[in-house]
């Protein structure tokens, strides 16, 4: 049986596993499988796929470097630490945790931004960016409304408002590359762009909102519909005509 389907399997398990504990209401148990999920779809790609994008692969790096720490940082403070040492730390995991989070979905708006031509996108798509632009300042402030009230760390105001602009500033550059290339690999990479942004709305809404299971595991399978589609898009070959030039990017 190929790795790939195995480790597939693996996925489908630890998901199922998740769902359960969690609607249990076992959140420590519930934590731990969720934190595995996308280290595993990591080394699936790692194992499954020959020509590696690096940017694409730093992407699936360190979010589950970040996945991993947050699982580790929980447990650690549950199991070892005194109650009066649990903020600090939770602020650490909460910065460190955070910036992996960005690094990794800017690495991935990298990988989209390489396979477009900037240049004809800015000339060709004016009222798509004007659009994009002005949701994405709506998007952006109605977020930021849910989450100020419930601030903790001194800078996590900062650190939201940075987290929030590069995941729609990567859905929007997904919608703009599909719109450009208009295949299969490029919708694949949107919808998981768009999957990938609706988790994060939810999980806003399970942290700052209200911490209901329903919450959070809507927003690990949308995250898991995410990850399909970005691990699908390394399937498919982009290629593009446009005037005498021609693009293959995997």
């Amino acid at each position: 049986m190929p790795k790939s389907k195995v480790l597939a399997g693996i996925v489908v398990v630890l998901y199922i596993l998740f769902v359960v504990f969690e609607f249990s209401n076992n959140n420590d148990v519930a934590i731990f499988f969720n934190a595995l999920l996308i280290p595993v779809i990591t080394i699936c790609y790692i194992l499954s796929i020959k020509r590696k994008n690096i940017f694409f692969l730093l992407f699936l790096i360190c979010y589950s470097i970040s996945d991993i720490l947050g699982a580790t940082t929980h447990y650690m403070l549950y199991y070892v630490f005194n109650h009066e040492d649990y903020q600090i730390y939770y602020e650490y995991d909460y910065y460190v945790g955070n910036i992996l989070y960005i690094l990794s979905y800017l690495f991935l708006l990298i990988r989209v931004l390489n396979t477009i031509s900037l240049h004809h996108v800015i000339r060709n798509f004016k009222i798509h960016i004007l659009v994009l632009s002005g949701l994405n300042v709506y998007l952006i402030y109605v977020l930021l409304i849910i989450v100020e009230p419930n601030l903790e760390y001194k800078n996590e105001y900062y650190i939201e408002l940075i987290y929030n602009i590069v995941t729609l500033l990567l859905l929007s550059s997904a919608l703009l590359n599909y719109i450009y290339r208009d295949n299969k690999k490029s919708l694949y990479l949107f919808l998981g762009s768009l999957f990938i942004v609706f988790s994060e709305v939810l999980d806003v809404a399970y942290i700052y909102i209200d911490q209901k299971s329903l919450l959070s595991v809507l927003a690990a399978t949308l995250a898991m519909g995410a990850f399909y589609f970005y691990y699908k898009q390394t399937t498919f070959s982009d290629k593009l005509y446009n005037n005498d030039e021609q693009y293959m990017v995997l």
